[in-house]
């Protein structure tokens, strides 16, 4: 496996960071091979240019601005989000790697004809990992439509290899969690990411954070 982790929060000391270090303890424990996009300790700018929209279409060179993260997507067999769900949806930061970093002749091929839809770019990729927390409950969040989960899983996961393997786990209520509460998502990550790696991985101690923070 080749995994590419994108992590999406400005708190170092969050508990999605903890988050991120389970699904990186896993992944390394597995004998991945592993690769971490850290957009917010990198500085990543998510805005998409006026330049870079002009040139969207002009592959390969609407790379160049972005050209390592693109590297990363097409190294990858196995890919993993790790962010806070903010208003019910993708931090800004994070939709800015979609909207800069999957570009057309990568991630997916335009139409050549009227009536034509774009053709996934991606099927390379055969495992799609989403982990996220969510301040509303599982109703409210499931009444809104989770928009965020939906972008990734359901038209990311179209450019992806058919039947790929899928991960998924979320705290809601994340405002009002507990230590037990967060202990217990950790636990449901872990098995999650077993269903993704294909196997039960165990892990070495320390216990990973439980902070209250997303």
């Amino acid at each position: 496996m080749r995994a590419l982790v994108v992590h999406c929060h400005p708190s170092p000391t969050s508990f999605t960071a903890a988050v991120r270090d389970l699904v990186l303890a896993k992944l390394n424990a597995s004998g991945c091979e592993v690769r971490l996009r850290d957009l917010y300790a990198e500085g990543f700018q998510p805005v998409l240019t006026g330049p870079e929209l002009a040139g969207y279409l002009s592959a390969p060179a609407n790379r160049a601005p972005v050209e390592a993260h693109c590297g990363d997507v097409e190294w990858c067999d196995t890919l993993i989000f790790v962010y806070p769900t903010w208003w019910y949806g993708l931090p800004a930061m994070l939709k800015g790697w979609l909207d800069r970093v999957l570009l057309p002749d990568m991630a997916f091929h335009m139409p050549k004809a009227v009536g034509e839809t774009i053709q996934p770019g991606l099927q390379h990729i055969t495992r799609l990992g989403v982990f996220t927390t969510c301040g509303a409950s599982w109703w409210l969040t499931t009444f809104v439509g989770a928009p965020g989960k939906r972008m990734l899983q359901r038209g990311l996961g179209a450019l992806l290899k058919p039947r790929h393997r899928r991960a998924f786990a979320a705290h809601y209520l994340m405002d009002s969690s507990t230590p037990a509460s967060r202990q217990k998502h950790l636990a449901r990550v872990a098995g999650q990411m077993d269903k993704l790696i294909g196997r039960a991985v165990p892990l070495p101690a320390p216990q990973h954070r439980t902070e209250a923070a997303e």
